[in-house]
């Protein structure tokens, strides 16, 4: 399902050079970064890596989105923390893929609470609507 927007509300914009071994940064200058392919890829590490840069993007995402059903369902979230791992891999058919892991821990509330918290905000968030369906995404909770 595509999901169609009928108010814009921010736009950002970012340019990068080199690849994976390059340089990235926002039109505005606050995000500005060189790149480097981790070790464990066979490059020299030192640097962020895309993976890095979406991992902490959907998790600050997700969390608002937490907030969000949380204020809907009047649950006190704003302990909480989001964690996120993402992998790149290789697919069957040979292209490159992202599996993502979002843990949520959210003090105070029981773990059937934290868990229904959080999948809704995998329907809210952002990240959540814009790769549901092609990234495998697991999604776990407690409180």
């Amino acid at each position: 399902m595509t999901i169609r927007l009928s108010k814009d509300l921010y736009t950002a914009h970012a340019t990068a050079t080199g690849g994976r071994e390059g340089h990235s940064a926002t039109d505005d200058g606050l995000v500005n970064v060189d790149l480097a392919l981790p070790k464990e890829m066979g490059g020299a590490g030192g640097a962020t890596n895309p993976e890095q840069l979406f991992a902490v993007g959907y998790a600050a995402c997700f969390q608002s989105a937490l907030g969000v059903v949380g204020r809907r369902q009047k649950v006190d979230t704003s302990q909480s923390t989001v964690s996120t791992e993402v992998t790149l891999g290789v697919a069957p058919e040979g292209a490159f893929g992202l599996r993502v892991g979002i843990h949520v821990s959210i003090p105070g509330v029981g773990a059937d609470t934290a868990q229904q918290l959080a999948e809704a905000a995998h329907q809210v968030c952002p990240y959540s609507n814009a790769t549901r369906g092609n990234t495998e995404v697991t999604l776990t909770a407690e409180g």
